[in-house]
């Protein structure tokens, strides 16, 4: 089943402890990368790093991806524990509360854009500088289809994951001659610990935009990342990859 090549490539996941970050990675280390995960739950990240280390090499750094000072120390323990950075998966997000846009508080709105935009913004902020250094680098940044399409009572997180989908466009023509390619992956709903988040009446309405009538396997979203964060992605950057089991039409 596995057949990418990451041996000697150093990783950094976003969100890591559960869910798709977890699965993402799983699959990294499989691969043969050692990875980071940065989380900002200690407990749920120690819990991972025991499961994940038995296949391979981890490193763990609490990190409040909103915040500059966090994402650079960080970068920091990262270099000082692998010595270099090849690869980063901004994956780290929440769904937010759902309501229409009129009635979500404020503070909720913010609280969406600032981890799941300004998130990946500072983590770039904080490696990118280090990956040019080395003149190598993969970075796949997990947005969603809402981001394409615009989900009815989820303004702020369709909102973060189109602004996902327009900086990886921008960071990717800006690093397009560096050998660092950037690309991102656009999910439909994923089955994982976020759908607590969310009501049923939500869940049935996203169910039922997708052809495929399932939801997708954080193992299929493992499988695309580990190709974007290879050097088997040699000629595709500023993209946006469709994990949507049909749903999307762009």
């Amino acid at each position: 089943m596995n057949h990418i090549d990451l041996a000697n490539k150093k990783a950094i996941v976003t969100g890591a402890a559960r869910g798709i970050g977890y699965a993402i990675a799983e699959r990294l280390l499989q691969s043969g990368a050692s990875v980071s995960i940065w989380d900002v739950d200690v407990d749920a990240m120690a819990e991972a790093a025991l499961e994940l280390s038995k296949i391979g090499p981890v490193h763990v750094a609490q990190v409040d991806v909103t915040s500059e000072a966090s994402t650079e120390a960080a970068a920091a323990s990262t270099l000082e524990a692998f010595g270099q950075i090849d690869i980063l998966v901004n994956n780290a997000g929440i769904a937010g509360s759902t309501a229409k846009l009129w009635e979500l508080p404020v503070a909720e709105w913010r609280k969406v854009v600032e981890i799941d935009l300004i998130g990946p913004y500072l983590c770039c902020r904080a490696i990118v500088p280090h990956m040019l250094k080395s003149g190598y680098g993969r970075i796949v940044n997990i947005a969603s289809v809402a981001g394409k399409e615009g989900n009815p009572n989820a303004s702020h997180y369709s909102a973060a994951k189109a602004g996902v989908i327009a900086l990886t466009k921008s960071l990717g023509k800006e690093l397009a001659q560096s050998n660092i390619l950037v690309n991102c992956i656009t999910p439909a709903v994923i089955e994982t610990d976020i759908l607590k988040q969310v009501g049923q009446k939500h869940i049935d309405y996203m169910l039922s935009k997708i052809p495929m009538n399932r939801f997708g396997q954080k193992h299929e979203a493992a499988a695309m990342a580990a190709w974007l964060a290879s050097e088997d992605c040699s000629f595709t950057t500023a993209a946006t990859f469709d994990l949507t089991g049909g749903r999307a039409t762009y």
